[in-house]
C-alpha cells in the first residue's frame, strides 16, 4: 500500500482536513482524547500519513516556552501522534516523527513531548532522553509542580550551533526543573 507524507501548517488544513484529523485522533486513542488535547496540537506543524484508506498517522508539533537554569527556551512541542489501529507497527509513526525532527531541528532550541506507555518506546528509539528530573508548568498563581508528567517527558536538545532556536549554553541539567508555559488543562 503507497503511502504520501505531507506537512502542513494548521492554518493550511481546511475545515474538512482538520475536522478529518480530530476524527481519527477520536479513535487512535480510543476515545481518550479530548477537546483540551485536540487545542494543544493545532497551531503548528502537522505531518499527515496518507495510505489508500485515508489517514494513516498524525502528529502536531507546536511552539511552546520552558524555562530552564534562568533562559527561556523556545521548545517544539511533539502533540497529537496517532496512528490507525491497522497499519501500527508498519512505520508510518516513525515517518510522522522524522518530519516533526526535521522542523524542531531546524526551528527550536529543544524538542520535549510527554510519551504513553504504548509511545515511549518509540520516541527512545528515535534517540529522546527520557527527562530525569522535576516538570512544572508556570501557572497563573506561579509555579506548579506536574507530578504525573514526570517520568513520561521526553526531550530532545538541538545539537546543532546556529539553528534558529539557539541550543542551551552547556547541557540540560537535571538538577534544574523544568518549567513548561501554562495551557488549559495542564494545570487544575
Amino acid at each position: 500500500m503507497a503511502t504520501r507524507l505531507r506537512t502542513a501548517h494548521t492554518a493550511d488544513l481546511a475545515p474538512a482536513e482538520l475536522h478529518a484529523v480530530r476524527a481519527f485522533l477520536d479513535d487512535a486513542f480510543g476515545g481518550d482524547f479530548g477537546d483540551e488535547d485536540w487545542d494543544h496540537g493545532l497551531g503548528g506543524i502537522h505531518a499527515l500519513v496518507h495510505d489508500d484508506k485515508g489517514l494513516a498517522g498524525h502528529g502536531s508539533v507546536i511552539q511552546r516556552r520552558v524555562l530552564h537554569r534562568g533562559r527561556s527556551l523556545r521548545v517544539g512541542y511533539v502533540e497529537a501522534v496517532g496512528v490507525r489501529a491497522d497499519v501500527r507497527r508498519r512505520g508510518h509513526g516513525g515517518r510522522v516523527m522524522a518530519a516533526l525532527e526535521r522542523v524542531i531541528e531546524g526551528s527550536y532550541a529543544l524538542g520535549a513531548l510527554s510519551a504513553s506507555e504504548q509511545g515511549a518506546p518509540l520516541y527512545a528509539a528515535r534517540g529522546w532522553q527520557l527527562w530525569p528530573g522535576r516538570i512544572c508548568a508556570l501557572g497563573p498563581g506561579g509555579v506548579v509542580r506536574l507530578p504525573d508528567e514526570e517520568g513520561s517527558t521526553f526531550v530532545r536538545p538541538v545539537a546543532v550551533a546556529g539553528t534558529p532556536g539557539r541550543p542551551p549554553r552547556g547541557a540540560l541539567d537535571p538538577a534544574h526543573e523544568l518549567v513548561f508555559d501554562w495551557r488549559e488543562g495542564d494545570v487544575l
